[in-house]
Formats: structure tokens, sequence, C-alpha cells
């Protein structure tokens, strides 16, 4: 690619793409509403069902009664499987649950249930009755899965407290919403949404910008039309995109890129891409917005805190709620796309990067190991990500 600014017609989308999604905004406006507290309406127009639903590590004692007061209905907390299996056994398949809090049952109980960190109300003891609580299995796409879902995306913990709507109130739930001042959202506009997103991903700005390991870079910015996160690709060199390139998917990690985190290698697999990428004579480097295998900073720090208690990068995941690793690469395979990259060498450890950038697309004609040496802080997390999560090394 001689001129860096030579990207393919597709990647001007942003001239002449429709207008943005209602259905999108209405997701990324509750996203936003979940982050600050605030609840949300949920609504399967199939089914004829509704709840309301608030993040359950942001719920208030002001914000329990209000849900109830909302609905008439006894509040439920939804969590995932994992999240049960860490409180107590549990042979339920269904990946999320809900369980009915104890009478009399606060705030304080309901953040020791969602959240293996929180410290602010005093350890649970023998009293608490997490392992008496019946588990009820959620359909999958149904609305306690959805709620779940949504606070997932807001990078909260993936826990939901929802209360639901009498049959009256589905059946006028858009006013009621509005009289409500709550957000109104259909399910499968948030099951559809990270897909919809990275379909609607379009170049905002680009510029030159020499890297102590590469000097002729130029980095491009893409953000999806509706709102969200940004990611950036960094263009090294003079990639030739008629053949496959070398590619990185980063995931972004602020402890480890930026202040030099010893937890973990993310810093030395950023830097070193990008010298290989210079010595390849050219490549991409896709920077994904996905702190923490895409549970967000604040999660991440919770998985360290465990870890430092002895579980491993895995279980720390599992028994905050999440799954081992939450990234999905829809949006990297578009980015390539609009760059141009057709088929790739890529430069990692992780099989399932490669699957899913298959999936969505793009060509993957072979794999460049990407390892550094271990140090006795990360040690432990790079065996367990070759012993539990498959990462080849």
């Amino acid at each position: 690619m001689s001129n860096p600014r030579a990207f393919p017609p597709e990647a001007d989308a942003e001239l002449s793409a429709p207008a943005p999604s209602p259905a999108l905004i209405a997701v990324e406006r509750a996203i936003s509403d979940l982050r600050r507290g605030g609840m949300v309406v949920l609504r399967d127009a199939e089914r004829r069902a509704a709840i309301v639903a608030q993040a359950a590590e942001m719920t208030t004692a002001e914000g329990l009664r209000t849900l109830q007061k909302l609905t008439g209905s006894q509040p439920t907390v939804a969590v995932t499987r994992n999240r049960v299996a860490a409180l107590r056994p549990s042979a339920a398949a269904a990946s999320v649950q809900s369980l009915i809090p104890p009478t009399g049952s606060d705030v304080a109980w309901l953040r020791r249930f969602v959240d293996p960190t929180f410290r602010g109300g005093g350890e649970p003891d023998a009293g608490e009755g997490f392992e008496r609580l019946s588990a009820i299995p959620e359909r999958e796409g149904g609305l306690a899965h959805t709620a779940v879902r949504l606070a997932k995306y807001a990078r909260l913990l993936p826990a939901a407290l929802f209360a639901r709507a009498s049959a009256p109130e589905v059946e006028r739930i858009a006013g009621w919403s509005r009289d409500m001042g709550l957000i109104l959202v259909e399910s499968a506009h948030v099951l559809a949404f990270p897909a919809l997103r990275a379909r609607r991903l379009t170049r905002a700005a680009e510029a030159e910008v020499p890297l102590a390991d590469a000097e002729k870079a130029r980095l491009v910015a893409f953000r999806p039309l509706d709102g969200g996160e940004e990611h950036v690709a960094i263009v090294v060199g003079e990639p030739d995109f008629s053949r496959p390139a070398p590619v990185r998917l980063h995931s972004q990690c602020l402890t480890g890129d930026l202040l030099g985190s010893l937890r973990c290698d993310c810093g030395e697999q950023l830097r070193g891409a990008i010298r290989i990428l210079a010595a390849e004579g050219g490549g991409v480097l896709v920077y994904l917005a996905q702190e923490g295998r895409d549970i967000g900073l604040v999660n991440k720090l919770r998985a360290y805190e465990l870890q430092d208690l002895g579980v491993d990068t895995v279980d720390a995941n599992e028994q905050l709620g999440f799954e081992a690793d939450e990234r999905v690469y829809a949006p990297a395979a578009e980015i390539l796309r609009q760059l141009g990259v057709r088929a790739v060498r890529l430069l990692t450890n992780n099989p399932d990067k490669m699957a899913q950038l298959a999936a969505a697309g793009v060509e993957v004609t072979g794999r460049i190991a990407h390892v550094f040496p271990p140090n006795r802080h990360n040690e432990r997390y790079l065996r367990a990500k070759a012993d539990r999560a498959g990462h080849l090394f």
C-alpha cells in the first residue's frame, strides 16, 4: 500500500451511512442508565412480557422499594450459572438463573450475593443462606437473560435485579415507561446489539503518529455511528493487502499497556507486535476497547483481588459471574474489512481469536507465534492461560 490514506471506498461509510438506528440508540441509552444506577424497561413483544430491571451492583435501598412499587411484584435477582456455581453446587444448565432473595434481605445482602469482593456490609456467614436458595433456570434469550446481558454491556457485574410487569402494564408498557421516565428497550435489540454495532463502525479520524518501535505508523480511529466505544487500527509501514497481511488483535489493557504491569504480558505483546509488524515491512494492529477480556477495568481489578486470594485468572472471572473470556471479534473483522484486509497471518497464541476471525469472514492463513518470557509475577497467569484457556506457547 503505497499511500497510507488509500483505503478502499467502503471505508468512507460515514458519508453514506443510514441515519442512526433508534433501536441501537435505545440500547446505548439503557446501558448509560444502568451505569448511573437507573432502571430500564425490557420488553419481549413476541411473548407479550416485560420487566423493570436495574444492575444489581448499583441497587440502593430506595431502588429496591421503587422497583417493587412500580411493578407490584417481588424483585428477583438474575445471575449467571458461573456465579451460582461459585456460591453453591448447581445442576441447572441454563446460562442465567434467577433467585428470590429471602424476606428482609437488604442491599448489603444483594451486593454480597453478586460480588465476591464486596466488603462494605460485612462478611457473609452461615446465616446468609445462599446455599439454600432455589435457582430457577431462565430461558435463553428471555428477559432475565437479556437484563444480565445488558449489565455486561454496561461493564458492570453480570447480575440484574428485576421485577415482572403485570399483564395490564405490558399492554400499555410504552406509555407506562414514558410516564415513569424509563427507557423502553426490546429484548431482541439487546441480544443483537454487539453484531449490529460492529457493522455500523465507521472510520472517524486518522493521523500519522510515529511510534518508538515503528516510526512509520498511522492511527485510524473507528467508532459506531450510534455511539459507544471506539477502537483504533495502527497501520505500520507499507502493508501489502493483496497478500495475507501480518495482523495483531490486541485488547486494551490499561495496567499492562500504559502502566507496565508485571501481572500480565499485555504490554510486551503490544510493543512486541509493533516491532514485528515493522520488521515485516508493514501490517496492522487492531487495538480493541475490550479491557480485561471485555469485562471492563473495574471488574478486572476485582478479578485481581480474587487472584490475590489464590484463585487463577479463569476461576476469578467465573466467580464474578463472567465467562473465562467475554471477547468477540466482530468489530475487529469489520475494521479489517474497511481497511481492505481480506486475509491475515495472525500474531496470537489464542486459537479462539483465529476461529472467531475466520467465522466473521476474514481468511486466516496462518499464525505467527507471539510469546514472551514470563516473570515471577505473571508466571502463574500465563500457565493458567495455557492449561485452562487453551492458549499456545
